[in-house]
């Protein structure tokens, strides 16, 4: 699968700081799974549940159809599974977990509030990230919102029991690579002075952002940003969380 905009892939350069990113969260999560029943809502293609089933007792990743089909394809391993299912629908699973996880997928749900209610009654601990509107460089028509971390606490609050905030913060570089990603984005966006592209029927403009990401992600690889990006680069705590690139909503025993 190549990047859609809604779905990060597994293996494609273009993209590889953006994955680590992502599995910034996963590894943070692996540290709590081992030996336990670990639910991922919206696990995409499947990269990251593989990774918490490596200690994890049992791991059960749900998703679109055409996910589930990529994911149970490549990845396999004993109590490693995936399953097509409505994330919007979370209460017809009928199982209860010992750690839920959900990345980078509230933003793109109508109802988040119901969402993060279903996730907190299936498992005892819970995490969840979501990018931090203070630190998003560019537009994405995927996502329906966006928060800061007050914004989000106070949505978490009344519906997850002990709901606290965590913050994904990169490194040095990581942090000018997303600065020249601003730069490279209103670089294009100044083709359009007047904002005519909020116009443009929402299919149309889903079907244009995937490309003028990569575009975007190959004018920084010209100048070596994110050269040798990698996990040190990324890390998870309760602190600055103005400046983290995600935030992370947990409850439970996460620490």
């Amino acid at each position: 699968m190549s990047f859609t905009g809604e779905r990060l892939p597994g293996a494609d350069a273009d993209f590889a700081v953006d994955r680590e990113r992502h599995l910034a969260a996963y590894r943070f999560a692996r540290a709590h799974a081992a030996g336990r029943a670990v639910l991922d809502a919206g696990s995409g293609e499947g990269y990251g549940a593989a990774l918490l089933a490596e200690v994890a007792a049992r791991v059960v990743g749900i998703d679109r159809a055409e996910a589930v089909r990529v994911a149970a394809a490549r990845h396999r391993a004993p109590g490693l599974e995936f399953r097509a299912h409505d994330l919007e629908r979370l209460g017809a699973l009928g199982e209860r977990f010992d750690l839920v996880v959900s990345f980078q997928v509230i933003e793109h749900v109508r109802d988040p509030v119901g969402f993060l209610r279903a996730l907190a009654r299936l498992g005892g601990a819970l995490v969840v990230t979501t990018p931090n509107r203070l630190m998003s460089v560019s537009e994405n028509p995927y996502h329906l919102r966006e928060w800061t971390a007050t914004e989000l606490l106070a949505l978490a609050a009344p519906v997850v029991p002990g709901a606290r905030l965590l913050g994904v913060h990169g490194s040095a570089r990581v942090l000018a690579r997303e600065r020249a990603r601003g730069e490279e984005v209103r670089r294009l966006l100044g083709w359009d002075p007047l904002g005519l592209r909020r116009l443009v029927p929402a299919a149309i403009a889903r079907r244009a952002f995937p490309p003028l990401a990569r575009l975007v992600r190959r004018r920084l690889a010209l100048g070596d940003r994110g050269a040798g990006v990698g996990p040190a680069d990324f890390t998870i705590g309760p602190d600055h969380l103005d400046t983290a690139l995600d935030l992370v909503v947990v409850s439970g025993e996460i620490a």
